[in-house]
């Protein structure tokens, strides 16, 4: 299994769950910020209001992706980013066609004092199965402006996974260790297994070692098989639980929703062309709502009926990632969108 090629397990991914539906969507809009109180209706219920509104996360968002807003957007959220730091990318199979820009990209890490990027081996073969190829595929990609540490060099570490759905503990690449604080910097797209890869992709599949703890997360150590639905999508949020846990409030989470394809940038060249147009950046401390407004944005998208992304969202049962999420207790699906211009 894990011997499995990138080729071969893009095709498997790429068979369509049946019976994933629109369980939780009606609360998506709701989840959004609220309206100010009106000050003619009772005090009561515009205290009601206020503790409402208390009661949600933030999560701010610009529709201008370019270095500029990237970086206002970070100093909204990095209050408690400090130390050593790790900065969460995919930076992408050869030549793939949406990863982030490496200009915004090198822009932004350069404002970040004592960071640096962070990967790790994929578990499918291929040009980032191994650390050698996995450099040479960084350079190919001009990711070369900055230290990047393949984590599980030098192997894992097990992490646990506190009162987790499945996962008793989960194999991150050992470098991970290394650092005081962790920012997530994420391409949020479409995902062939996940049905979307926002900030729990990135890190929940991202950090773990890709000998071990990339077939605890699929599903192959205990399942002896790659499993899909919602199965897979429990076994992410237990592995993004554990590497929550580890860095505490050093963690912060940023979504870039620009060229989303239905495809990870794991796909490469193959990757379908995007159809839905760009979105905006979106920052946040909460993991759940970041990736809830993430999906609530393609969702409210006045072309929904069209979105090629929401069907593969919900082919893939990829909503239960955010439900999961929830009765993980590692965030709040409440959240008020805060636009920054």
């Amino acid at each position: 299994m894990s011997n499995l090629s990138r080729r071969n397990f893009v095709k498997m991914a790429g068979v369509a769950i049946a019976g994933a539906g629109l369980t939780g969507l009606s609360g998506f809009v709701t989840g959004c910020g609220a309206k100010a109180a009106d000050s003619t209706v009772p005090a009561s219920n515009a205290n009601k209001a206020a503790v409402q509104a208390s009661d949600k996360s933030k999560v701010y968002f610009t529709k201008h992706i370019d270095a500029e807003h990237l970086q206002k957007l970070y100093e909204k959220v990095n209050s408690e980013i400090s130390g050593k730091i790790s900065i969460k990318l995919h930076t992408g199979e050869p030549h793939g066609p949406n990863i982030l820009p490496r200009d915004m990209v090198q822009a932004f890490q350069s404002q970040i004092p004592n960071s640096t990027i962070i990967e790790a081996n994929v578990a499918y073969g291929g040009p980032r199965s191994t650390t050698q190829q996995h450099r040479d595929t960084l350079q190919t990609n001009g990711w070369t402006f900055c230290p990047v540490d393949i984590i599980d060099e030098d192997g894992d570490v097990n992490f646990p996974v506190k009162n987790g759905l499945h996962l008793k503990e989960v194999a991150v690449g050992s470098h991970l260790t290394n650092y005081d604080s962790l920012v997530v910097l994420t391409h949020f797209k479409g995902h062939a297994m996940g049905g979307f890869g926002g900030s729990l992709k990135n890190i929940a599949i991202g950090c773990a070692s890709g000998k071990k703890g990339k077939l605890q997360v699929h599903g192959v150590q205990d399942y002896g098989k790659w499993v899909m639905g919602g199965l897979f999508m429990e076994l992410m949020a237990d592995s993004g639980k554990a590497v929550c846990d580890h860095f505490g409030k050093n963690i912060t989470f940023i979504n870039v929703m620009r060229r989303m394809s239905v495809d990870c940038d794991c796909a490469g060249t193959s990757a379908a062309e995007p159809v839905i147009p760009d979105i905006g950046i979106l920052a946040s401390t909460d993991i759940l709502a970041i990736d809830q407004a993430s999906i609530d944005l393609v969702y409210n998208f006045k072309d929904s009926r069209k979105n090629d992304l929401i069907e593969r969202i919900e082919s893939r049962e990829g909503l239960r990632q955010l439900s999961a999420m929830k009765e993980l207790g590692m965030g709040n699906d409440r959240y008020e969108l805060i636009e920054v211009v």
